[in-house]
């Protein structure tokens, strides 16, 4: 499903009326109606009020109004503005309710006993708020928030930009949303995320080409998608048809890391996985692994990879290997630097690099634009701002990523043509043709150490058996998220280790049907 900004709503919507020639006021009764619906659904009878602004998101909730009074409720409106400042199609279904004898008051201010209600609908501002309010909003937003009355948003929560998920001064925080045609940015992006709540994505007529155009690029991950991308296996198969995957990873004190990214990696499906460490971490890692090989690299004498490791993976990579994941638990250090820059110039086969490889790469990311393979990268926001500080020549700190997530992240793919895993809430995957995807599985117990490698050993693993990045990224991303919201089902947000995210795997894949 699409995910549209405030602009490309409007253009659709202005489509519909001038292209297809569906009226306005159709449009307006057809949200009017979703919204009703949904009330009667959740709430069968009692007293609503309806806060209304004087633009179309106010006309919307005149209609909802109407209708719910037309249904037996007991409803007041207050109109938050002047008369005369009403929007045309505002003014016209003003005109419509007062001869349908629904209550409706022009009041700035609004008291608490103004809200008595079982009911509120939020009907204030749409999606095309772009600045921050002032009086008598927040006074009334908070009185709103305040109230313990189940909220009904119209399109978005008003206060929340559809933009950026930003509370502009002051916003009201619903119990259920129902948006029109597609969810906004503000819905899935936090703040607005959390002022949003149950979400409801209703059809009202706007023609399915509008919706589905190739010019919208920004798209939520749905499970149908994934189950289309994890393929059947042929009976008729042995374990070279499934990849194998070559996990570059750990040193002295990190060792974890590179065994849990591989045992994801197994998880995930891989026919084959070997695990390139430093070779002095050889009997830490050969007592700890089952399934796996092991490749001994050279190390510089502390436990770490040392650049003479450079010619033995590519000579391994060479010979036998689908696909290369590189950076968990590796450190930093001037032959990290020099090894994640020959890899990058010199492997022909497709990288995914995470943790301390994108690290490492930060001081001369440049380096990939001499790439011979595709390139996938999964940074948390700390990672992404030092490698955007290099690439952009602007410092970015984690909270200008976090503003911007999906901006940034495109950006940043397209300049270097990598596919780009922007981790965290909600975690962003940018393709360099300019497409987003963006998943919501998981929890916030997933925010525990080593859950990055775990992710990096899923992705690794799809690519190596044949998906191609962006389509082995998404994937990977929203299987993931499944497993950490099943891990959660049996630890609990708070008890759940990565490690629970990889035995949870298995029934993550059979949850999308593979």
């Amino acid at each position: 499903m699409k995910i549209v900004t405030s602009n490309e709503m409007k253009d659709i919507d202005r489509l519909t009326i001038e292209h297809y020639g569906v009226p306005s006021l159709v449009l307006m009764e057809r949200a009017g109606l979703a919204v009703a619906t949904r009330v009667r659904e959740l709430f069968g009878a009692g007293r609503i009020v309806v806060l209304c602004g004087k633009g179309n998101n106010g006309g919307d909730g005149l209609v909802v109004a109407r209708i719910l009074q037309n249904w037996g409720y007991r409803v007041k409106v207050f109109l938050l503005c002047e008369i005369g400042d009403l929007s045309p199609d505002c003014q016209t279904q003003y005109k419509i309710a007062k001869k349908f004898d629904v209550s409706v008051e022009f009041k700035s201010g609004l008291t608490t006993a103004d809200l008595h209600s079982d009911v509120i609908i939020d009907a204030v501002f749409g999606t095309g708020i772009n600045k921050p309010l002032g009086e008598p909003f927040v006074t009334t937003f908070n009185l709103v928030n305040n109230s313990q009355t189940p909220v009904f948003s119209i399109d978005i929560a008003s206060g929340i930009s559809s933009d950026t998920g930003e509370v502009l001064g002051a916003a009201i925080k619903a119990d259920y949303t129902i948006t029109f045609g597609l969810p906004k940015i503000g819905h899935i992006l936090y703040p607005g995320a959390g002022y949003t709540s149950r979400l409801f994505v209703e059809d009202i007529g706007f023609p399915s080409k509008l919706l589905n155009s190739e010019n919208l690029k920004i798209e939520l991950i749905q499970k149908d998608f994934i189950a289309s991308l994890i393929k059947h296996r042929e009976r008729y198969s042995h374990k070279g048809d499934y990849g194998h995957v070559l996990v570059i990873a750990g040193s002295k004190g990190k060792t974890g890391a590179a065994l849990m990214c591989s045992k994801a990696c197994m998880r995930s499906g891989a026919g084959l996985v070997t695990v390139g460490v430093p070779e002095s971490l050889i009997d830490i890692i050969q007592g700890r692994i089952t399934e796996e090989m092991i490749l001994p690299l050279p190390d510089d004498g502390n436990g770490m990879f040392s650049a003479k490791a450079i010619d033995q993976i590519l000579s391994f990579v060479h010979c036998r290997v689908d696909a290369i994941a590189i950076g968990p638990g590796i450190g930093v250090s001037a032959d990290t630097e020099v090894l994640l820059a020959e890899i990058v110039k010199a492997c022909s086969i497709p990288l995914i690099m995470d943790a301390d490889g994108i690290n490492s790469l930060s001081a001369n990311c440049d380096v990939l634009a001499l790439k011979t393979s595709s390139i996938i990268i999964t940074p948390h926001p700390g990672e992404m701002a030092r490698l955007c500080s290099r690439a952009f020549n602007t410092e970015y700190k984690n909270a200008d990523i976090e503003k911007d997530r999906l901006g940034i992240s495109s950006r940043l793919s397209v300049k270097y043509s990598i596919n780009v895993v922007l981790k965290g809430v909600p975690s962003v995957i940018a393709s360099p043709d300019g497409r987003v995807f963006v998943n919501t599985s998981g929890n916030p117990g997933m925010a525990t150490a080593g859950s990055g490698d775990v992710l990096t050993g899923v992705i690794a693993s799809l690519t190596g058996q044949g998906l191609n990045p962006l389509d082995a990224s998404v994937a990977g991303v929203h299987i993931h998220g499944l497993a950490g919201d099943l891990a959660s089902n049996k630890k609990g947000e708070f008890c759940m280790i990565a490690s629970d995210m990889i035995e949870c795997l298995p029934d993550a894949f059979c949850s999308i049907g593979r």
